[in-house]
């Protein structure tokens, strides 16, 4: 039935690649011209729809700069918000958005770099805004390799390593019938590609793909369980004590793959499970359903990830009988000292 869907949608997907490719030659011409801001800019993004690690990038590759002692700041167009235009969502102390103002990953990245933050569509308007708010020398862009208006002097591209494998399946064709938002030779003008395996074994670039990685600073990244958090205390625990028992399992990100296997690889039973979209906005309707799924399977606790616990912990009064617990997940880069060297040296880069 997708598959059938796919295949309908393939006129459009040819006409979304050739406005793609003619918006991007203007900008290779210097017909549609980006602009620079007071600031050096880093950018994180990506040339498929969800799932390829931006938010664990974007936090560890801002940490990487703060722990170097540069003073950042964190832009994202706000995924999924209810507002609009330009919105400060944290000034580095304190959030002063609300997720369904701002949206789940700026707040979720605010909270943990303890950074300023906002949210824009349109980047450039936002950065300088941001960066008359706050003091800033380097401004990371989230979900930024498209939003070509604005100069970067670094900009990384995440690829899901299962989503690479894929070569000849319609996943890999334009949207809408596929998940690219642009085509693998638009790598061309990265200057880090991160290919995230996540949980899983590393594989080898398919042959058909490598030509477009060839002569590319490529680095393999990977996810490590950082412990099990209570949403409400913060209190950390290990996977192993949650090993056994039944927990419902909530969740609404894009591919849950690499989440649930986690668990499974760690002993935690996931047959219960609510299994939401990507980026999923919980309302009474989903809390009621959670409540009423927990007490019908004599659930012990209910486990999610951390981007899902940012916006259940809005309904802390509705949950407050339920313990509700994520799984904090960190990126860890192979060969991590060069790729540092690499990003310091094109910030320090005059």
């Amino acid at each position: 039935m997708l598959n059938a869907l796919r295949i309908a949608l393939l006129p459009f997907s040819y006409l979304y690649g050739l406005i793609i490719r003619t918006r991007n030659s203007f900008f290779d011409k210097n017909w549609f011209k980006e602009k620079r801001i007071n600031a050096k800019v880093v950018s994180i993004g990506n040339i498929s729809v969800g799932g390829s690690g931006k938010t664990p990038a974007t936090i560890y590759v801002s940490q990487l700069l703060k722990d170097a002692g540069f003073k950042i700041g964190v832009l994202s167009r706000g995924y999924r918000r209810e507002t609009k235009g330009f919105l400060f969502v944290s000034d580095g102390k304190k959030i002063i958005s609300d997720v369904e103002s701002a949206g789940d990953e700026i707040v979720l990245t605010a909270s943990e770099l303890k950074a300023p933050a906002a949210v824009s569509e349109k980047r450039v308007e936002g950065a300088e805004k941001l960066l008359r708010r706050a003091d800033i020398d380097v401004l990371v862009l989230d979900d930024a390799f498209q939003h070509r208006w604005i100069h970067r002097d670094v900009d990384i591209v995440t690829i899901d390593q299962r989503f690479l494998m894929k070569t000849g399946k319609l996943e890999q064709n334009f949207l809408p019938s596929g998940e690219m938002r642009e085509p693998f030779s638009s790598l061309d003008r990265s200057d880090i590609i991160v290919v995230n395996r996540k949980f899983s074994d590393k594989k080898e670039i398919p042959s058909k793909l490598k030509k477009y990685f060839d002569g590319k600073s490529v680095f393999c990244a990977r996810y490590k369980n950082a412990g099990i958090f209570d949403v409400k205390s913060q209190t950390s625990f290990s996977l192993e004590e949650f090993s056994g028992q039944k927990s419902l399992i909530v969740c609404g990100i894009a591919r849950p793959f690499s989440f649930l296997h986690s668990l499974e690889n760690n002993g935690i039973d996931f047959t219960n499970k609510l299994i939401f979209g990507d980026h999923k906005n919980y309302t009474n309707k989903e809390i009621q359903l959670i409540r009423k799924k927990f007490y019908e399977t004599n659930a012990y606790s209910v486990l999610t990830t951390q981007k899902d616990a940012v916006k259940l912990s809005q309904f802390s009064k509705e949950l407050d009988d339920i313990d509700i617990y994520y799984l904090k997940i960190e990126l860890v880069i192979q060969n991590e000292e060069k790729f540092k060297k690499l990003i310091l040296d094109k910030i320090n880069k005059k």
